[in-house]
């Protein structure tokens, strides 16, 4: 098992002090994420032979690895230009994940109204769900044989506000992809937007489950609905968070033990973007708590 934190909270960091910051947190690897001086949030990657060389040199003097890269694309955009960039931008992160030996990447399904681009882009109303669908599987059709061949696997998350926000399709839909090179990611922050049982949902996707995220949340749907209360009434904001393990309703030992029994020994990162003005203090409490929930349900634990 790898066990990883997403970085996001020490982005103010230049990129070659990364992997060191991550070792003194007490990590061996890092799920690096969308930032400004590498795969930048949907625009093209701002990387170069001297960044790849000094991010490979910084790893190995840390003695940490890049567990995956996670690119953020329009990949499911109905604008055609806008997935063509999209596909583009991929292509680029595949070879940079290539140059760095990395062999995991992950993302989600995309295409959520954020940022706005022309008319309302709103895919939860169901207004755009078919139309992004059926370009996601126009990109997937250009990507799979690239990550195949290159011997790449991509983890796919489903995202509160995208065209997939569920466990299912999601589940169904990777399996229909029918590519070893392509997996599921099961984000905790997100368990109450996929189900209220996490022992069986977990189960359900054991068959290509390969990644999870952990981080802590609220029910939103809870007492009565009103967990989170929300002006104007009636909004279709999508709210979750993102916060250290105990701080939310999360059933951690479902989560762990489950995994544990269905043999996991994918990624494991830890995903915690609230406490910005402590984040060291949250990378880690989250490693150590991880490391209790191993130690706990896979009897000798890893470090890997």
């Amino acid at each position: 098992m790898r066990i990883a934190i997403d970085p996001f909270m020490h982005r103010h960091l230049p990129l070659e002090a990364i992997p060191a910051k991550v070792k003194e947190l007490g990590y061996d690897w890092i799920e690096l994420s969308p930032r400004g001086d590498f795969l930048e949030w949907f625009k093209a990657p701002r990387v170069f032979p001297d960044r790849i060389k000094a991010l490979k040199q910084a790893l190995k003097d840390a003695d940490v690895g890049i567990a995956s890269l996670l690119p953020m694309y329009r990949w499911a955009s109905p604008d055609e230009a806008e997935r063509q960039a999209a596909v583009k931008h991929w292509k680029r992160a595949i070879e940079i994940a290539v140059e760095l030996g990395v062999d995991t990447m992950n993302s989600e399904f995309g295409r959520g109204p954020h940022p706005d681009k022309g008319s309302c882009y709103c895919c939860h109303t169901g207004s755009m769900i078919e139309a992004c669908e059926d370009a996601w599987w126009r990109s997937m059709e250009e990507l799979v044989p690239i990550l195949e061949r290159e011997g790449i696997q991509l983890n796919v998350e489903p995202h509160p506000e995208d065209w997939c926000e569920t466990i299912q399709p999601a589940l169904d839909i990777i399996r229909t992809v029918n590519s070893k090179r392509v997996k599921f990611l099961y984000c905790a922050p997100h368990t109450f937007y996929f189900g209220d049982d996490t022992v069986a949902m977990l189960r359900e996707s054991a068959d290509v489950l390969a990644h999870v995220h952990v981080g802590d949340t609220f029910n939103h749907k809870a007492s009565s609905g009103l967990r989170y209360i929300l002006n104007p009434p009636g909004t279709q904001a999508r709210v979750h968070q993102h916060l250290n393990i105990g701080q939310g309703e999360v059933p951690w030992d479902d989560f762990f033990g489950t995994l544990a029994a269905i043999g996991f020994d994918g990624i494991m990162t830890a995903c915690v973007f609230a406490w910005e003005d402590r984040a060291d203090h949250s990378g880690r409490f989250m490693r150590t708590e991880m490391q209790k929930y191993i130690d706990q349900y896979w009897k000798e634990g890893s470090r890997k």
